[in-house]
């Protein structure tokens, strides 16, 4: 039996469906209150058969922070793949970042030593990547992290993470490590990537050229099952669609979507007043800010990654960033979204 973690987000939703409709036998760890029909809906896209596949799944209700609770979920399990992580950039996450990504890996990790789980998999992001030397063009799954390089909360977090899973290594565990780029896919759509599409559905009107690495979850979802399935163990694989511009990436979103685009050019100056006017906003009208400091300064970043490796261990293809796009707009609630503006 496999276990899942971080279920009802936009991997896992996806990992499960791949899982259930191989005929797997699923366990989903979920905490208390969270929507388990948002998974339903996200079988319904791919299939018409979507409540008997959801319905074969075993709910199982714990928390990562809660040991005990994990040693009743793996009872009876063999795999576990961890998809469970908090993702936020604002700076007053830092705390729950660290709590929720850090320590619920470790626990997780300490529980399938324990239980010697056959193999394990865990995902990460490219932000647990280091920055490339001067010269070199593409990060790789060797380019070595520095916490100098004035990173995000969450990027200490997911690379705190994986030292976790690579202790765990160290102890006897058998796993596998994927980082993903930004993943691309239809989901929650006012959380993580999936907020691309709102934001250009709502009338986004400037675009940066910074470049970072795109993936289809679909993408994800299948090269975690394949490493699993494979005779890998302990290494860490970049997931990595295409490296894109973000002006490529709100322009395809909108063209597909049916509305403008953006047409202005922001510059770093705009961006940096940007943050701060959101900040002011956050403080004085209590409202989220959803632009901050570092999505600013990262919106600027170049940065490019290689997914040779991945393709040479599982001849490995990827679905192109503008199908995945195209796909992805079929399920977004384009009516209800446009009609707002």
């Amino acid at each position: 039996m496999i276990l899942v973690t971080g279920g009802t987000g936009l991997v896992g939703s996806h990992l499960l469906f791949d899982l259930v409709s191989k005929g797997k036998k699923v366990r989903a760890l979920k905490r208390s209150g969270s929507n388990t029909e948002l998974v339903r809906k996200t079988f319904s896209f791919y299939s018409h058969k979507a409540d008997d596949l959801f319905n074969s799944i075993e709910w199982f209700e714990g928390d990562m922070l809660d040991p005990d609770s994990l040693d009743k979920a793996l009872v009876g399990i063999e795999e576990v793949y961890h998809c469970a992580a908090l993702v936020s950039f604002k700076k007053e996450d830092r705390k729950n970042l660290l709590d929720i990504n850090v320590e619920g890996t470790r626990n997780l990790v300490n529980a399938c030593i324990e239980f010697k789980i056959r193999k394990f998999c865990m995902v990460s992001s490219t932000a647990a990547l280091g920055t490339p030397e001067e010269g070199e063009d593409l990060v790789n799954e060797t380019t070595p992290w520095s916490p100098e390089d004035k990173r995000s909360g969450y990027s200490l977090s997911k690379f705190n993470s994986e030292l976790e899973v690579w202790r765990g290594i160290e102890e006897g565990l058998n796993a596998v490590i994927v980082n993903p780029s930004i993943i691309l896919g239809p989901g929650q759509w006012d959380k993580g990537s999936s907020q691309l599409f709102n934001t250009v559905a709502n009338g986004l009107k400037y675009f940066t050229r910074g470049i970072t690495g795109y993936v289809d979850v679909r993408d994800v979802s299948k090269a975690m099952i394949k490493l699993m399935e494979s005779d890998i163990v302990n290494e860490r694989f970049v997931l990595n669609g295409d490296n894109c511009t973000y002006e490529f990436i709100f322009k395809t979103i909108a063209k597909n979507i049916g509305t403008k685009g953006p047409t202005k050019y922001a510059s770093h100056k705009m961006t940096e007043v940007g943050w701060r006017l959101a900040y002011l906003k956050k403080i004085f009208l209590l409202k989220p800010a959803s632009f901050t400091k570092e999505t600013a300064r990262a919106s600027h970043n170049i940065r490019r990654f290689s997914n040779q490796k991945i393709k040479d261990a599982l001849n490995f293809e990827f679905i192109d960033i503008e199908k995945s796009i195209k796909d992805t707009v079929q399920h977004y609630p384009i009516q209800a979204k446009i009609s707002k503006n």
